[in-house]
């Protein structure tokens, strides 16, 4: 039987990077009973091995509690963990959904972050109430009531009633769950009308297919039930149907208000969509539940198969993941240096990094992967519009004209002694200047609008290390903007290596050009004639480097006798010389097309 929805409560847990979600999650887990002492770990929602490793969540994990509170009233609590990189606030956003509220986790010690403001923004969006905790107060270097200010100050959110809590010691959980249940509103949802679930995550089983997590809003959902999803328009039937206390835990029914997996027979991929509303066949709801904006992706960079029979093996790794994670996108594509592989879109560069290191480790493939660039808006004479995500895309200079970037917001906090440094680094990176606000005496936010291309290189390793790790940032698109951009090609023979090419700003070409040439000079190997690496802007070349010819002593036979005899020989070596570099192609290392990668580092 489906639990009365008045003693429901679904919430998230939101805040910065390193601020304390998991391990909080790790107490509740402990005072709720739903651990025993044998299961216990550190991060025990983070089940991914990359999670445990970094240290961050990458999936937002969702678990059932049951929780008696003093007023002898047993409430089912569901407590959804989120991620705090900026790469993910998409798990956030849709999680929020999920949800009527929100835990807020401040650390004592750092106060406000770039990334507890951002998530703050989406709960808010999603009306939920929220309740701010300010954690880990066991630190020696805890300012409870500075981090109370700061978020007073920054966020304008009363911190009269702000939970103080330990997530290492297990201090104030118990008051947490009990302000929980007493300022979080419960669902609204009614049972006796047609069913109407939102997905707001899934992923691929190879035994089951694909399970499906979703949040039932009105109607009850039955195993066995034969159920529709509304934007596919494709029916199944739920042959299983549970939820994690954190073990699956098998379920007769799920209620308005619950959240629950379920599995029917799906088979492919592409049956389901992130944000869908599922509902019956018998007694159907006729009106779709709102789903979630489509995220476009900021990134995009090829991911080649080292071995080309592995080609296959790619693309059914790349459709299961993308099932597990809607945000990442990818398509068919060639290269004349790496054959066939595919062009992916992702949210920034962690993303890419995870996933990467996700088809290397959950799939066993050995990829290359070419530099990574933004997706430009270009305009050609006649005025059409073409989108440049791949700079082979990128229409010849003749036609051009325009090239616009795409702009990010970049909001940084930082304590007021690292303002110069900071801004010195963003004016370096071609950044405007939009606001600087003391939020307290100590505490600094600066807001710049930069080139993502700019952003996404390495500003956030830079701006950590001017600001001795203080700093931290958030950043959101807000538009296109025309540049002096240009497309860099690198040419070997004559030849352009279409893997090495990229498009950048005019003043930075030259070096890059050169820094490339130079570069690739020690990675490609001597041949047996003369090899031309040089870097051109279109027609015109801007830096050449020469591979000298590997060198045979063809006259080491010769001793004594006339000169000409020695010139013979030396003219038959220059004609072969000649010839073989008219037929000849240079054949490039694969560590050759990390070297843009690597240039940077």
């Amino acid at each position: 039987m489906a639990t009365d929805p008045s003693l429901i409560r679904n919430f998230s847990i939101i805040a910065h990077v390193d601020h304390g979600k998991s391990t909080l999650a790790d107490r509740i887990l402990d005072v709720t009973g739903a651990v025993t002492n044998r299961e216990k770990k550190a991060q025990f929602l983070d089940k991914m091995e990359l999670e445990q490793e970094r240290g961050i969540t990458i999936k937002a994990q969702s678990v059932r509690l049951n929780y008696t509170a003093e007023d002898r009233k047993t409430y089912q609590l569901q407590l959804i963990d989120t991620p705090g990189h900026v790469d993910f606030s998409y798990e956030v956003s849709r999680s929020l959904n999920a949800c009527e509220g929100a835990l807020l986790v401040v650390d004592a010690t750092q106060g406000v972050q770039a990334q507890t403001v951002a998530n703050v923004y989406l709960a808010l969006e999603n009306d939920l109430e929220i309740i701010p905790v300010i954690n880990k107060i066991d630190l020696p270097s805890a300012d409870v009531d500075r981090a109370a200010e700061m978020v007073e100050e920054v966020i304008g959110l009363d911190c009269s009633g702000a939970v103080l809590t330990s997530g290492k010691t297990g201090v104030g959980v118990l008051e947490l769950l009990e302000t929980l249940v007493t300022r979080l509103p419960p669902p609204q949802g009614e049972r006796d009308v047609p069913l109407r679930a939102l997905i707001f995550d899934c992923w691929y089983d190879s035994y089951r297919g694909a399970v499906v997590m979703v949040r039932v809003m009105d109607g009850v959902m039955r195993r066995g039930d034969k159920i529709k999803l509304l934007a596919t328009d494709r029916s199944f039937e739920v042959t299983d149907l549970g939820c994690f206390t954190p073990q699956p835990t098998k379920l007769d029914e799920l209620g308005p208000g619950e959240v629950g997996y379920f599995s029917g027979n799906i088979k492919t991929v592409s049956d389901t969509k992130i944000g869908d509303t599922v509902t019956t066949l018998r007694n159907p709801a006729t009106e779709a539940l709102a789903g979630f904006a489509d995220v476009k992706p900021m990134v995009y960079a090829g991911l080649f198969p080292s071995d080309p029979a592995e080609y296959e093996e790619l693309r059914d790794s790349l459709s299961k993941l993308q099932l597990n994670d809607s945000s990442f996108q990818y398509e068919p594509d060639t290269s004349e240096a790496l054959g066939f592989g595919f062009r992916c879109g992702f949210l920034g560069l962690l993303h890419m990094e995870i996933i990467q290191e996700r088809l290397e480790r959950e799939y066993h493939i050995d990829l290359v992967t070419t530099a990574p660039s933004v997706v430009y808006h270009a305009y050609t004479k006649l005025g059409e519009k073409v989108l440049v995500d791949n700079p082979a895309k990128l229409p010849e200079p003749g036609v051009l004209d325009r090239v616009e970037e795409p702009i990010m917001k970049v909001t940084v906090h930082a304590p007021a002694e690292y303002v110069g440094a900071i801004v010195a680094l963003c004016e370096e990176r071609r950044g405007v200047q939009m606001g600087l606000h003391y939020a307290t005496p100590q505490h600094v936010v600066i807001t710049y609008e930069l080139p993502l291309a700019e952003v996404l290189l390495d500003l956030h390793d830079k701006m950590k290390s001017v600001s001795r790790g203080y700093a931290s940032m958030d950043y959101e698109l807000t538009g296109y903007r025309p540049d002096d951009l240009v497309k860099l090609d690198m040419l070997v023979n004559g030849e352009a290596l279409d893997a090495l090419s990229v498009i950048l700003h005019r003043n930075v070409s030259f070096t890059r050009g050169r820094a490339l040439a130079s570069k690739l000079k020690e990675l490609v190997p001597k041949q047996q004639y003369e090899v031309a690496i040089q870097a051109a802007l279109g027609n015109k070349i801007i830096s050449r480097v020469t591979i000298k010819a590997a060198r045979k002593d063809v006259t080491a036979k010769c001793y004594g006798g006339d000169i000409s005899r020695k010139r013979k020989l030396l003219e038959k070596q220059k004609a072969g010389k000649k010839r073989m570099k008219q037929v000849g192609s240079v054949e490039i290392p694969q560590e050759a097309f990390l070297a843009i990668l690597k240039l940077d580092q």
